[in-house]
C-alpha cells in the first residue's frame, strides 16, 4: 500500500519525490541473514579483519613507545567521532539505517581505507617523483596521490555496502549517509595516526602537547569539511546508480562519475599547495584558507541533503495523507513530521503546555508516526498493526494531557536568543584558536 503522489505539493504543483529521484523502500524479504550467502560479505569481512589487524599492530606499538599520548589521542578522537556519527545518522530519520551497516561503513573508512592509503599515497609520490623530481612530489604529491588513492578506496566501501545490503539504499540520502560514515571513520584513523606520528616527530617523548594541536587543527578545523564530505558527496553518486532507475544507465553512471569527481577534485583543492598558510605563520590567514576550501564542499553537501531530505519526507509522509485519519496524523502534523526543525519546535510547544509528559508523548508520536510510514511503504503488515497500535496509545495519552495535536504555532528554526548564542559561541572558539596558532 503505497502512495506516492498522496501528499500534494501546493497550487497544483506535483510534490518533490514526483518530481525528483524516486524512493525505493526496503522490500520486507530483505533481512540480514540472507548477506551470509553473498560473496561480497565474506569478501568485506575478511578485509575488514585484515585491516583491524594492521591497524591493531599500529596501536600496540604507539602504546608501548608512548603509551600516555596514545590513550589520550585514542580517547579525544574516539569522543571527537561520536556527535557526528549520531548528526549522520539522524540524518534519515524517517527511514533509519539499520546500525551493523552503518558500523560497517564506519570501519571500512577506518580498517580498510586507512591500510591500503599509506602503501598506495607512498607509491603514487614515488612515482611522482621518478618521474618529475623531489621537489615536485613534495609540494604536489598529498595533493595528486591522497584523492586519486584515498577517494577510490573510501569510495570501494560505499560499492561494498551496496553488494552486501541493496535492498537497504532507498535514496540517495542513504548513499550520503554511508559515504559520510566512512569518511569519518577514515578521518578518525588518520588523525590518531598523525597524532601518534606528530609525537614521535616533536622528539619529548611521551608528550600530550602535540596529541592536543592535532586535535584542535585536524580535528576541528580541518575536519569539519575533509573526508566526510568527500564521500559524502561520492556516496550520493554511488547510491543515484542504484534508486535512479527512472533513467537510463548511461545517466546514473554519468552522475556518479560526476560526483567521485567532485569528491576528487575537493579532495585535491584541500591537500594543494594553492593558498597555503603555515600553522605558525598566522592562525587568522590559515583560518581563511580552511574556510575557502573547506565552505564550497560544504554548502554543495548540504544542498544535496536537504533536497534529499525532502524528497524522502514527501514519499512517506503521502503514506500516511492516504490513509486520511487525523487520528494517526493530521494534515498540520504531516507538515510537521517532514522538516526536522518542525518536530523540535512541536515538542518545545509540547513541553510549554503541558511539561516534560508532553514533550516525551509528542516525540513518541512522531516516532511512531514515522515507524508506521516505512512500514506501510514496504506493506509489512504485522508491523503496520504494531505502530498503528502504538500510535494511537500515544495520541490517547496526550488528548489526556489537553494537547491532542503535535504542532507548534512557531515554525521558525529556532529562537533568535539561541541562535545569537551559538554563534557568539562559534566566534569565540575560532579567535582563541586564531589567537593559539598566531603564538
Amino acid at each position: 500500500m503505497t502512495a506516492a503522489a498522496g501528499c500534494p505539493g501546493g497550487h497544483g504543483v506535483p510534490p518533490r519525490s514526483a518530481r525528483s529521484a524516486p524512493v525505493h523502500p526496503t522490500p520486507t524479504w530483505a533481512v540480514a541473514r540472507k548477506s551470509l550467502l553473498l560473496p561480497a560479505f565474506w569478501l568485506v569481512t575478511g578485509l575488514l579483519a585484515v585491516g583491524a589487524a594492521r591497524m591493531g599492530l599500529f596501536v600496540r606499538d604507539a602504546l608501548i613507545e608512548y603509551p600516555v599520548a596514545t590513550a589520550v589521542a585514542l580517547a579525544l578522537f574516539a569522543a571527537y567521532a561520536v556527535p557526528f556519527w549520531f548528526f549522520v545518522a539522524a540524518l534519515d530519520y524517517l527511514e533509519r539505517e539499520p546500525p551493523l551497516l552503518l558500523a560497517t561503513a564506519f570501519a571500512w573508512g577506518g580498517l580498510v581505507a586507512t591500510t591500503l592509503s599509506v602503501p598506495g599515497n607512498a607509491a603514487v609520490q614515488n612515482l611522482l617523483a621518478k618521474a618529475y623530481s623531489p621537489a615536485v612530489a613534495t609540494a604536489w604529491g598529498p595533493a595528486i596521490a591522497g584523492p586519486t588513492i584515498e577517494e577510490v578506496v573510501k569510495t570501494l566501501g560505499i560499492v561494498a555496502i551496496v553488494l552486501v545490503a541493496r535492498a537497504q539504499i532507498n535514496s540517495v540520502l542513504d548513499g550520503v549517509i554511508y559515504g559520510s560514515l566512512v569518511g569519518l571513520g577514515f578521518q578518525v584513523v588518520e588523525d590518531i595516526v598523525y597524532a601518534v606520528n606528530a609525537v614521535a616527530a616533536a622528539g619529548r617523548g611521551d608528550d600530550v602537547g602535540p596529541v592536543v594541536a592535532t586535535f584542535f587543527v585536524r580535528g576541528f578545523l580541518a575536519g569539519l569539511w575533509s573526508h566526510t564530505l568527500f564521500s559524502a558527496l561520492a556516496g550520493a553518486g554511488v547510491a543515484s546508480v542504484v534508486v535512479r532507475t527512472d533513467r537510463t544507465l548511461r545517466f546514473r553512471l554519468g552522475v556518479a562519475a560526476l560526483c567521485f569527481f567532485g569528491a576528487w577534485a575537493c579532495h585535491f583543492v584541500w591537500n594543494s599547495p594553492l593558498l597555503a598558510v603555515d600553522v605558525g605563520d598566522n592562525g587568522y590567514a590559515l583560518i581563511a584558507v580552511l574556510l575557502a576550501k573547506g565552505i564550497p564542499p560544504l554548502l554543495v553537501i548540504l544542498l544535496l541533503v536537504r533536497a534529499a531530505r525532502h524528497r524522502e519526507a514527501d514519499y512517506y509522509t503521502a503514506q500516511l495523507a492516504a490513509l486520511h485519519d487525523p487520528d494517526i496524523a493530521t494534515p498540520a502534523e504531516l507538515h510537521v513530521l517532514s522538516m526536522g526543525h518542525l518536530r523540535a519546535n512541536a515538542r518545545r510547544y509540547a513541553y510549554a503546555r503541558a511539561g516534560l509528559l508532553g514533550r516525551r508523548a509528542v516525540r513518541r508520536l512522531q516516532r511512531a508516526q514515522a515507524r508506521l510510514a516505512v512500514a506501510i511503504s514496504r506493506d509489512d503488515a504485522p508491523l503496520i498493526a504494531h505502530w498503528r497500535q502504538e500510535l494511537l496509545q500515544h495520541r490517547a495519552r496526550l488528548r489526556t494531557l489537553a494537547h491532542p495535536e503535535a504542532v507548534s504555532p512557531d515554525e521558525r528554526r529556532g529562537s533568535m536568543r539561541r541562535r545569537a548564542l551559538l554563534l557568539a559561541v562559534a566566534l569565540v572558539v575560532v579567535a582563541a584558536l586564531c589567537a593559539a596558532l598566531s603564538l
